[in-house]
């Protein structure tokens, strides 16, 4: 799962950079409140942790940016400020859980895991499924009527993102940032290429679904007998 880590302090990020990897989640780290808003927008993360006290703009400001702009993505307020009248004014800001620092890891790693189930949205599948296709992330094998076959690292990741958000436009920008990653420098018709690629591999298994084309904006995985 991605994971957007907004903290000023670079020494607890590679701190729990290291530990989230571990856990096999992957973490894009932001050390500005400004930059991480533009993160955050991108609706590219399946959960944010989010500090208070950021340089440019304020945690809280970030979060009530994000949310007027219509981001549901879980979030985590990780902060120093522990009063009560913080942790009320954070979680009527919109965030979904509030840890106060110093904290262990097995707690954070406790609440990812609790917003996880909470919502729904990323939980661990061994097989995504949709229409007449399935996938399996960890054998990367997609299976249709046709058959089965196994795709290549980035395949299976672009396969993954669309099985899990069927019938929704994801806009260009989200799909380099959840398969390549939010820093990568990947040219433009690279997402083309591999958009190009799945679709043959799902002709190759004789599945139905279609990755539409939406002109400006991105693709959609449809299923035409829906």
């Amino acid at each position: 799962m991605r994971l957007l880590l907004i903290e000023d302090d670079k020494n607890l990020c590679d701190t729990l950079c290291f530990q989230l990897t571990r856990e096999h989640y992957e973490v894009d780290i932001c050390h500005d409140g400004r930059d991480g808003l533009d993160l955050f927008l991108q609706d590219a993360y399946d959960l944010v942790l989010l500090d208070r006290m950021l340089p440019t703009m304020n945690g809280l400001m970030v979060l009530k940016k994000a949310r007027n702009a219509g981001i549901r993505t879980p979030v985590i307020l990780i902060t120093a400020l522990g009063e009560l009248y913080d942790r009320v004014e954070g979680l009527d800001g919109g965030a979904d859980d509030y840890l106060v620092k110093p904290f262990a890891y097995e707690e954070l790693s406790a609440r990812i895991r609790s917003l996880g189930r909470r919502s729904g949205k990323w939980e661990e599948q061994e097989v995504l499924q949709y229409g007449d296709l399935s996938y399996e992330p960890v054998l990367r094998e997609l299976c249709g009527p046709g058959g089965c076959l196994a795709l290549s690292s980035r395949e299976g990741r672009l396969a993954e993102v669309f099985l899990r958000e069927p019938e929704t436009v994801l806009r260009r920008m989200t799909l380099f940032s959840r398969v390549w990653g939010a820093d990568a420098e990947v040219e433009e018709a690279n997402l083309d290429t591999y958009v190009h690629f799945l679709r043959k591999r799902f002709s190759t298994v004789k599945s139905r679904l279609l990755l539409t084309t939406i002109r400006g904006v991105g693709y959609r995985l449809e299923n035409p007998d829906v």
